[in-house]
Order: C-alpha cells, then sequence, then structure tokens
C-alpha cells in the first residue's frame, strides 16, 4: 500500500510542478528567443511552427529529478540502498542525456540554425554516459552479464559482451526517442504509455527491491509527460528539445535495466526504434537505388504526414500501438 501512495503522489508532484513549470517557462524561453529553427527538408507545413520555443524538457526534468531524488531517499530508508540505487542511477542517465540534449540545442539556437553537436560528439558523448551508467550498475547494483530473454524464460551469460550490447542500446534508445520527437506530442505521448508500463510492471513484480522504484519511475515519467502534454499537444506551445528527447530516452532505457529484462525495451519501445529503421532504410535504399526513397520522408511519422495524416492522428495511432506492445511486453517480464 505505501508503494502505491508512494506512485500517486510521484504522479501527480510531476504532473502539477511540470505544469506550473512550463507555464512559467515558455514566456521566458520566448522572451530570450530560444525558437525552434524547421530544417528546409521537413514537410513544408511545419514552417509554421518555426519560432515554437525549444528546450521545453526543462520542465519536467527538475520535478522528475527533484521528486526522483526525495523517493529515492525513501526508498533507501525503508528498503535499503539496494532498493534505491538503481533508480538514483536510472536518473543520472536521464540527466546525463538530458545535458548532452541542452549543449545541442544551445549550439543551435547560438548558430541559429537546426545543427548543434556534430554527430560523432553526440554519439561519443551517448557512449561515455552509457559507460557511466552500467558502471555504476555493475559497481554498486551488482548487474551481472547474463542476458534474460523475454517469453523464453532462459538466461544467457554473455561475459564481456553484454557490455558492448547494452551500450548500444542505451545509445540506441537515446537517438530513437530524440527521433520520434518530431510532430506535436508524439514523443511525450509514447512515453507516458511507456511510463504506464513501467508502473503495471512494478505492481506485477511483487519484489519488494524492484516494485517500489519501478512504480516510482512509472509515476514520475507518467506525470511528467502528461504535464508537458498540457502545453506540446497539438498545436504545441513548446517543444522539448533535444534536452527532453534524450533525458526521457535515458529513463526509458534505464528503466529496462532496472528490471534486469533490457530486451523489453525492445519490445516496448519498439515504436521507437522503428522511427530508426525507417531512417536506416530510407538512407540505405537513397544510396543503393541512387536517388530512390522507399517512405515519402523518415522518420516514419513524417511519411504518415505525406499521406495526408494528421498530426493528431499519427500522435494517437503510434500511442495505440505503443500500449499493445506494452500489454505484449507484460508477457515478457521475468518469472
Amino acid at each position: 500500500m505505501e508503494y502505491k501512495i508512494m506512485f500517486a503522489v510521484a504522479l501527480a508532484a510531476a504532473f502539477v510542478s511540470t505544469v506550473l513549470i512550463s507555464r512559467w517557462l515558455i514566456p521566458v524561453l520566448k522572451s530570450r528567443k530560444m525558437g525552434q529553427k524547421i530544417l528546409e527538408i521537413g514537410p513544408r507545413w511545419h514552417k509554421s511552427k518555426e519560432g515554437t520555443p525549444t528546450m521545453g524538457g526543462l520542465a519536467f526534468i527538475a520535478p522528475i529529478i527533484v521528486f526522483g531524488i526525495a523517493g529515492s531517499v525513501y526508498l533507501w530508508i525503508r528498503d535499503g540502498a539496494g532498493s534505491a540505487l538503481p533508480l538514483v542511477l536510472t536518473l543520472a542517465l536521464g540527466l546525463m542525456g538530458g545535458l548532452i540534449g541542452c549543449v545541442d540545442d544551445s549550439a543551435k539556437l547560438r548558430n541559429k540554425r537546426n545543427e548543434g553537436l556534430t554527430a560523432p560528439q553526440k554519439f561519443l558523448l551517448q557512449l561515455a554516459a552509457a559507460a557511466l551508467y552500467l558502471t555504476g550498475m555493475t559497481f554498486f547494483c551488482h548487474m551481472t552479464t547474463s542476458l534474460y530473454i523475454p517469453y523464453f524464460n532462459v538466461t544467457f551469460d554473455i561475459g564481456p559482451f553484454f557490455y558492448v550490447f547494452a551500450m548500444i542500446l542505451i545509445v540506441g534508445m537515446m537517438n530513437s526517442v530524440n527521433l520520434t520527437d518530431g510532430i506535436d506530442g508524439l514523443a511525450s505521448s509514447i512515453t507516458l504509455v511507456t511510463g504506464v508500463f513501467f508502473a503495471v510492471a512494478g505492481f506485477l513484480t511483487g519484489m519488494a527491491e524492484a516494485d517500489g522504484p519501478l512504480l516510482l519511475l512509472g509515476g514520475l515519467i507518467i506525470g511528467g509527460t502528461a504535464g508537458f502534454l498540457v502545453y506540446n499537444f497539438h498545436p504545441a506551445r513548446v517543444f522539448m528539445g533535444d534536452t527532453g528527447s534524450l533525458f526521457l530516452g535515458g529513463l526509458v532505457v534505464g528503466g529496462a535495466f532496472m528490471m534486469n529484462n533490457p530486451l523489453i525495451i525492445v519490445v516496448a519501445g519498439l515504436v521507437y526504434i522503428l522511427e530508426t529503421l525507417s531512417v536506416m532504410l530510407q538512407v540505405t535504399y537513397f544510396k543503393l537505388t541512387h536517388g530512390k526513397r522507399l517512405f515519402k520522408m523518415s522518420p516514419i511519422h513524417h511519411h504518415f504526414e505525406q499521406c495526408g495524416w494528421s498530426e493528431i492522428r499519427i500522435v494517437f495511432v503510434f500511442s495505440a500501438v505503443t500500449a499493445a506492445l506494452c500489454a505484449a511486453a507484460l508477457f515478457g517480464l521475468r518469472r
């Protein structure tokens, strides 16, 4: 019962705080001319969004970190360090992603174009964040090199290759959430659904050292993204920027490692992954066919825009697909 109350408090606190901070932050971002630059290669109707304040992810990062640390202290006191540390490290991973995104967004605004850090710079910083996270999880949370295979209830010890796999998964998911943030409310909505998945998984685990942190993480993600959607749903009055999307990417993939079931995010977060795959397929097909395109535009949410889907329809369909995938992922939890 205590954990359920903690979940409700975390959700409500994150939601109210995010709404209030957003209400204050948007005018501040506008006054400092921190408006989004729209790429010329994007959908032409997106040009009307140019100037919309970006870096709005700060509005949910602050409450998620503050209430997340407060909840971790409670878990530490009640259940010991073994319960709290995985959540603390996951919050740290999200924060590192947010800092990388903040540097990237700041560079874009300073240069007055939609290009900030170079791809190698961003990749190396994300690799460093992933390495620090995995080091912390190994030394402080006793993470092993065993990889659990969802649905088959088997585990394989893959030795050092686990860390290679884990770093690829972390960096890949961070960038996938970043790519998903391409239309109003899409990344926020999908991540909200993923937060519900973590919360439900927390309810179902029934293990004292697992359900509390997962419930708290789920509540914080749900509250933060729902609060942000008040201003980010179409027509968006603020964008989260790389600051917000890389932060959420860190939380989402970190949640899977907290469950000691990293592969489960491939199921629950498949929509994120498909966004990235659509870009990779588009670029590869374009090069192989010397100019032909597999999709009308990538990432794939832009393809559906070009097919005549409204942004609201895309958000609802992609979120519904994510909900179905998260429901399927529940059957892949460790038994």
